[in-house]
C-alpha cells in the first residue's frame, strides 16, 4: 500500500522533465485562457455566479468564487511550470464537468444558457462548434500531464536546485569541496 502512494506521490509531484522547451508554448497558451476566463468570473456576473446560477449548480456564488480563483491561481501556475501535474489534472476535470453540464442541455435543445447567435444553434454541430475551446483546454492539459511541464519550468528548476543542495552536501560530508550549485534545470532534464 505504501508503495502505491508512494509512486502515486511520484507521478504527481516529480513529473518528466526532458521534454522539448516548445512546452512553455503550450503552459502559456492553457495557463493564460484559464487564467483569463477565471478573472472574468469575477468582473462579469453572467460569467461567474449567473452562469452557475443558471445552470443549476448548489451555492452558484461559493462555486463561482471557488472555480474562478482556482483558475487563478491554476492557470499562474501552469504558466510558471509549477505543481504542472496536478494543476492540469485539476483542469481536467473542471472541463469534463464543463462540457458535461453545458453541452449535453445544448445538444438536447434545452440549454439554460443562451443559445448561440447563429445557426447551428443545437444539436451536434452546435455542440461540435461550441465545444471547441473546452476540448482545447482539455487536450493540452492532458498534454502537460503526460509530457510535465517541461525544461523551462519551476518544477525543472526546483529539481535541479534541489540535486545540487544534496550534492554539495554529500560533499561537505565526505570533506570535499562543495560543488557549484545549479542555475536551472540540466540540459538532459533527469533527476
Amino acid at each position: 500500500m505504501m508503495n502505491t502512494v508512494h509512486r502515486i506521490k511520484n507521478w504527481l509531484f516529480r513529473p518528466p522533465l526532458g521534454g522539448h522547451r516548445a512546452i512553455l508554448l503550450i503552459r502559456l497558451m492553457v495557463g493564460g485562457v484559464f487564467l483569463s476566463e477565471g478573472i472574468l468570473k469575477f468582473v462579469y456576473t453572467n460569467q461567474g455566479v449567473g452562469r452557475f446560477t443558471k445552470l443549476g449548480f448548489p451555492f452558484p456564488e461559493a462555486t463561482a468564487t471557488f472555480v474562478g480563483g482556482f483558475e487563478i491561481i491554476g492557470g499562474a501556475l501552469l504558466i510558471l511550470g509549477l505543481l504542472t501535474r496536478p494543476v492540469a489534472l485539476a483542469f481536467i476535470a473542471e472541463m469534463l464537468v464543463a462540457i458535461l453540464t453545458t453541452k449535453v442541455s445544448l445538444y438536447l435543445g434545452n440549454s439554460p444558457l443562451p443559445l448561440p447567435p447563429s445557426p447551428p444553434q443545437t444539436g451536434f454541430w452546435a455542440v461540435m462548434h461550441e465545444t471547441r475551446s473546452d476540448y482545447a483546454q482539455l487536450m493540452t492539459s492532458m498534454f502537460l500531464t503526460m509530457a510535465g511541464p517541461g525544461l523551462w519550468s519551476l518544477d525543472a528548476w526546483l529539481r535541479s536546485a534541489r540535486r545540487g543542495v544534496r550534492r554539495a552536501s554529500a560533499a561537505r560530508a565526505r570533506g570535499e569541496p562543495e560543488p557549484r550549485l545549479p542555475s536551472g534545470p540540466s540540459v538532459t532534464g533527469q533527476a
